[in-house]
């Protein structure tokens, strides 16, 4: 079995690409490096550099297929920075994917699953737990780009018989995670902070409603699916059902990182974002016999003791921000 991942130095692409190894399958991979690292790559694992944008590049890539697997987890998800950003957003997340569908459909023999990596953020706003059978209702380009990808795989696959599986990803979080990223995936960020001795930033008054998801649990199900027919032309909430708010997770990571709750805060202004955004996850449980047990405790204490034996990341501030009206201050400080 010959399967492309896409973002394949990145956080979750990584991952998914070990349990693909696991299960005996030839991994291509492609990653423009713009928050994944060498060093997350296993021996195993040829990786092109590239931009899924072009494709030009996308075309040549699959020129060392066929490929009977595509693991599509290659994004900028960057859910509130998507407001400002628009352009990038959709050229990364949308126009990307596209290219991938094309090269998917083309190809002879035809890719024989599609897998894709969506998000919650489809849901917007809706009353949560959310369930897949809800109408999706975006309310950032971020959520925008990946419901439209979701639309454009069905469309796929009652035209061209492109199977695909949509798994809608929410807060994962664990080893390998860029948490040098000033932008998003909250744990990273608070532990870094922690180690940079700075305050770890509160949006609004903290009671936001998250459910946070281990990569241990996730990644294996990824890989597992693709060819497992139950999961053909399906989409699956995908995570862990324990929540918490943003203010308790930062009280957690604190005792994680340091035995003790007494890091500084630092209080933001409100962002627009969902206040409770959280899954149920029986379909998955029941098609797919998922597992995501590890609780946030255990997962943290994995991650931290990861971090505290990476050497210290800061990314390069955002280059290129679109609209500047209404950007948080914090993040203008970052761009500055």
């Amino acid at each position: 079995m010959r399967s492309l991942v896409t973002g394949c130095a990145g956080f979750i692409g990584s991952h998914v690409a070990d349990e693909l190894l696991k299960l005996g399958h030839t991994v291509l991979g492609i990653d423009d490096y713009s928050g994944g690292f060498h060093e997350n790559l296993m021996p195993h694992v040829t990786c092109w550099g590239g931009d899924i944008t072009k494709p030009d590049v996308v075309k040549e890539m699959f020129g060392y297929g066929p490929f009977d697997y595509v693991f599509h987890c290659a994004a900028y998800a960057a859910e509130g920075l998507s407001h400002f950003i628009r352009r990038y957003n959709y050229a990364n997340n949308l126009i990307g994917s596209v290219n991938l569908i094309n090269a998917a459909v083309n190809q002879q023999p035809m890719v024989k699953r599609f897998v894709f990596l969506s998000s919650i953020a489809v849901y917007g706003d809706a009353q949560p737990p959310f369930r897949e059978a809800d109408i999706p209702r975006p309310i950032d380009p971020y959520g925008i780009a990946k419901w439209a990808v979701e639309l454009d795989l069905r469309a796929a696959a009652k035209v061209f018989g492109l199977d695909f599986t949509i798994f809608r990803l929410h807060n994962v979080y664990g080893e390998r995670q860029n948490v040098g990223d000033p932008y998003r995936n909250v744990i990273g960020i608070f532990m870094n902070k922690i180690l940079r001795g700075e305050p770890l930033p509160i949006f609004g008054d903290g009671q936001q409603v998250r459910a946070f998801t281990y990569i241990g649990d996730v990644a294996p199900e990824i890989a597992a699916s693709a060819d497992d027919r139950r999961a053909a032309n399906e989409t699956f909430n995908l995570g862990s059902d324990t929540s918490c708010t943003v203010f308790d997770l930062a009280c957690k990571v604190m005792i994680t990182m340091l035995g003790r709750a007494d890091h500084p805060l630092e209080c933001l202004p409100h962002r627009e974002e969902a206040r409770e955004a959280y899954c149920d996850h029986s379909k998955a449980k029941w098609l797919l016999h998922t597992d995501c047990t590890t609780t946030l405790e255990d997962g943290l204490a994995r991650m931290a003791k990861w971090v505290h034996g990476q050497k210290l990341r800061q990314s390069k501030p955002f280059e290129g921000i679109e609209v500047e009206l209404h950007l948080p201050p914090s993040w203008k400080k970052v761009i500055a």
